[in-house]
């Protein structure tokens, strides 16, 4: 879309001159900007493989502000109008290294989470780092989307490049743009409860071609699809966005010029983002990076959870074991889809130092949701180390955050070849070396996947995107919703 856009644009600064010239600066001039990241962690930086590549990470959210007339008409509870926007939606796109692949992970907004500490960029607020977790949707009124970005980080580590934020109004205006979206459903919805709950999408057994409103209704249902939870809800908007990829590369929409016009004005007004995407022809370069992806290579997921209980019944919880798998795939660059990349093993031109002068730092991580930490395993591992000569390797006693994988975390780059040898000498994949500015040594960060003596078990970390992240692939034009039967009419 932004790349037809962008053509159209050329055309008219080449045809009409400076007049072209001043409507390209109010497009720009209609995007709104933010900041990247407002928390008190620096995010990692994005390294290249070895044939130079990097991935891409984009967070899109979806804000439910109640702060115009426009959204207040589209949001209805009236209660919540002018009152903090929450980050309803929140997927992450990957576009892998080589461009071959995208993979998109959404999160529930239920899931709850640890918040970092953030400032809110309008009144200048701190927000502390919480010890008791937080629905994950409260972080964009702790600071804003950079503060989602850094909740975002803190629980996935994986490095964001950029994020895209949009509203209800957005969210219409660029589907009336766009045109019609074929969408579908298994029987007759109705999402509408006696007390005035639903998005108010009502549609017909089959397929139906949805835009403007009728699409956020899509959007927004929970009520009337599959359990009426967000995750039913993640499920079609996975659904809806494959069917709109799918339209506008048949190339039989927004071919009229005045359309494309539209388009433009309603993107460029909608969209909240950071200042690395805050031109058009930012957003055009952008788009030439996704559009080399094919359809059959775009992966739609949800993050692997579960529910809570007691008090904390109905709320989201990562899947101890499977969503880290999920963050790990996606920053190793792993395709969802379980195709082959053309990625390539990192590597370092720093030569390391003889074993017996690298210090280690051995912490036990080990511990999970259900399980406390492994009794010894710090101890254990160091013995490793020092019989493979690390004669520096020590125990770090001090208390650590769970790493459902064993991880080498070094500080700059001056060490990152010690760290691949502490990999190297342990069996531990030169991947799960990562640089970060939360240690001031290399430390051994021994994770849940290596809670029994022995070597580390390399075979146990698998390239497979679990069932329960529910992956859609983006040429499946035979999906269609579930509907919730105390829904149908």
């Amino acid at each position: 879309m932004l790349r037809w856009v962008a053509s159209v644009l050329a055309l008219l600064i080449l045809g009409t001159g400076g007049a072209g010239y001043f409507y390209y600066k109010h497009l720009n001039g209609n995007i709104r900007k933010e900041d990247l990241t407002l928390g008190d962690k620096q995010m990692a930086d994005h390294k290249a493989n070895a044939a130079g590549q990097t991935p891409l990470n984009i967070l899109i959210i979806g804000s439910d502000a109640r702060d115009s007339k426009a959204n207040q008409k589209l949001g209805g509870a009236k209660e919540t109008f002018g009152g903090t926007p929450l980050a309803d939606v929140q997927m992450l796109l990957h576009l892998s290294a080589d461009r071959s692949n995208i993979s998109v992970v959404s999160m529930p907004r239920d899931t709850m989470l640890k918040m970092p500490k953030c400032t809110d960029p309008d009144s200048g607020e701190v927000y502390r780092a919480g010890t008791l977790p937080v629905q994950t949707n409260e972080s964009l009124g702790r600071g804003g989307p950079g503060c989602t970005v850094a909740a975002w980080y803190e629980l996935t580590g994986i490095t964001i490049d950029h994020f895209m934020m949009i509203d209800f109004a957005g969210v219409v205006s660029m589907a009336d743009a766009v045109g019609g979206v074929p969408v579908c459903v298994d029987a007759n919805v109705y999402s509408h409860t006696g007390d005035g709950k639903g998005s108010g999408l009502k549609l017909e057994e089959g397929t139906t071609a949805i835009k403007g409103e009728q699409a956020l209704q899509w959007l927004r249902t929970r009520y009337g699809f599959e359990d009426n939870t967000d995750l039913g809800r993640a499920k079609a908007q996975h659904q809806y966005l494959n069917s709109m990829v799918r339209e506008l590369r048949k190339g039989t929409k927004l071919t009229d010029p005045g359309k494309l016009m539209g388009l433009a004005e309603a993107a460029t007004s909608a969209l909240t983002v950071d200042k690395g995407l805050d031109t058009v022809k930012k957003l055009y370069d952008l788009a030439e990076e996704l559009k080399r992806v094919p359809t059959d290579r775009i992966t739609m997921t949800t993050m692997p959870n579960v529910y809570g209980t007691g008090n904390l019944s109905g709320r989201v919880f990562p899947k101890p074991g499977e969503a880290e798998q999920v963050f790990r795939m996606v920053r190793e660059d792993i395709p969802l889809d379980g195709k082959a990349s053309k990625r390539k093993t990192p590597v370092t031109t720093d030569i390391a130092a003889p074993v017996a002068e690298i210090p280690v730092s051995v912490r036990n991580a080990t511990s999970t949701d259900g399980l406390g930490p492994a009794r010894g395993r710090a101890g254990a591992v160091r013995d490793l180390l020092t019989d493979a000569g690390f004669a520096k390797a020590s125990i770090d006693s001090q208390n650590v955050d769970p790493a459902g994988r064993t991880g080498v975390l070094y500080p700059s780059a001056d060490l990152e070849g010690d760290a691949q040898a502490v990999a190297k000498a342990l069996g531990v994949p030169v991947s799960q070396v990562q640089k970060s500015t939360a240690v001031s040594g290399i430390v051994l960060a021994v994770g849940a996947d290596w809670r029994k003596d022995g070597a580390y078990p390399a075979k146990a970390v698998e390239e497979k995107t679990p069932e329960s992240a529910g992956a859609l692939n983006g040429a499946n034009e035979k999906a269609c919703m579930h509907v919730n039967p105390g829904f149908t009419f």
